[in-house]
């Protein structure tokens, strides 16, 4: 009787991973019975134009907020065949979608995973500067239960502006809501949802500014709106004003912001982001100084909290990443959607009508030869009853162009988590 043929699972190289991201995954695969389908292979290095040749074996790769997805990177992936960018998070402001189109890889991302965990992290920013814990739980630590210089603010009737009101942004409104404050919002696209909202208004940029006692932004990292927060835009803020940011750290000019906050004009500021968070956010830096001098003085603020890009980091949207990314791994490798089709597809700016012959273009990585995941499958079935020892149609070997062997580029080099 021959021997049952061996499936060939699809291989998703997973950078920049950490343990709670590996047991997530493994859960979501064991769950939804994709064990058979997909392998995930769990690499501890950032995507780099140096780490990018892990990736050799694998059909796609799974990224996150600080891998680099530029030029020199994509090309080396496009060599490997790499067909799909999985990001594991809403933002894309570091993946050239243009090129990624151009060299026939697909991008999606995950939009939406649980708006309130940020919301409600930016909420115990909010609530921590004004409240002053942070300098209490430090006081007391020490044994000093004094409370002079703790003295913090009503938020019941005070203004808050919101920058943004997507998904996060609403929850954060609602929030705040909740607290009793009245709320001026800005969004180049006014949602009729939010316009219904008790004591929401709607109002210009500068109006927000001008009026609003704390101000929180939640809105996508793009050229349009680098340091949106700058030294004009401070000064057109109220003085006392509590800043808080849970989205991209290239929002805010950060000089400009210790400018202010050193003057009092700024009241506080919790930053779960920052422009050159890249260099350290995730990574234990404790027994080397900063270099970035910016960074260092705004640690060392007693107004300013910063946390380590973790407002996203509750069960409830880990479980949501893990979710969506294997809904767009099955979308694209066994429904065999592309572009537009995937519901998650990131598309490059100003994308053409051309995309119905695009679509029947793109391959499958590696697998292009043979099509379709459950093709591929038939057809090795197919070799196994005929006594074959192999696929030739589907070897990683015959059609990859790497010339180095994955388990070569891992033994060598690589750190995996197991």
């Amino acid at each position: 009787m021959p021997e049952a043929a061996e499936v060939e699972l699809i291989k998703v190289a997973v950078f920049d991973v950490k343990s709670y991201d590996k047991v997530s995954f493994d859960q979501a695969l064991k769950e939804r019975k994709m064990n058979d389908t997909f392998e995930f292979v769990y690499l501890e290095p950032r995507l780099t134009v140096e780490t990018a040749n892990f990736a050799a074996g694998c059909d796609a790769v799974c990224c996150f907020v600080h891998d680099d997805l530029s030029g020199d990177v994509l090309a080396k992936l496009a060599d490997m065949q790499i067909s799909l960018v999985l990001m594991r998070c809403a933002g894309y402001d570091k993946v050239d979608l243009q090129l990624c189109r151009n060299l026939g890889i697909n991008v999606v991302n995950v939009p939406a995973y649980s708006p309130y965990a940020v919301a409600e992290f930016a909420a115990s920013l909010l609530l921590t500067l004004n409240r002053k814990l942070h300098r209490s739980f430090n006081r007391v630590r020490n044994g000093n239960f004094t409370i002079s210089g703790l003295v913090g603010f009503d938020l019941y009737g005070k203004t808050v502006g919101v920058i943004g009101t997507g998904k996060i942004g609403q929850c954060f409104i609602d929030i705040a809501i909740g607290f009793g404050c009245k709320v001026l919002c800005y969004d180049l696209y006014p949602n009729e949802v939010v316009k219904q909202k008790r004591n929401t208004f709607y109002v210009p940029l500068n109006e927000l500014y001008a009026n609003s006692d704390v101000i929180s932004i939640h809105v996508p990292m793009m050229a349009e709106n680098y340091h949106m927060i700058n030294k004009q835009s401070l000064n057109k803020m109220k003085t006392g004003v509590i800043i808080i940011n849970t989205s991209r750290g290239a929002l805010i000019d950060a000089e400009a912001l210790v400018e202010s906050l050193v003057s009092g004009h700024v009241g506080g500021a919790g930053l779960d982001v920052y422009e050159h968070e890249g260099n350290y956010f995730f990574c234990d830096c404790s027994d080397v100084e900063l270099a970035d001098e910016t960074l260092a003085r705004l640690t060392n603020m007693r107004n300013v909290i910063i946390t380590s890009h973790q407002a996203f980091l509750t069960e409830e949207a880990l479980r949501a990443i893990s979710n969506t990314t294997l809904t767009n791994l099955d979308e694209f490798y066994v429904k065999e959607l592309r572009e537009a089709q995937l519901r998650n597809y990131v598309a490059p700016p100003q994308l053409t009508s051309g995309v119905s012959m695009a679509l029947e273009q793109r391959s499958l990585g590696r697998h292009k030869v043979v099509g379709s995941y459950a093709r591929r499958q038939e057809l090795m079935a197919k070799e196994a009853v005929k006594g074959s020892s192999s696929a030739e149609c589907v070897s990683p070997a015959s059609t990859a162009t790497s010339p180095t062997s994955f388990e070569a580029v891992l033994n060598n080099s690589a750190t995996v988590i197991v």
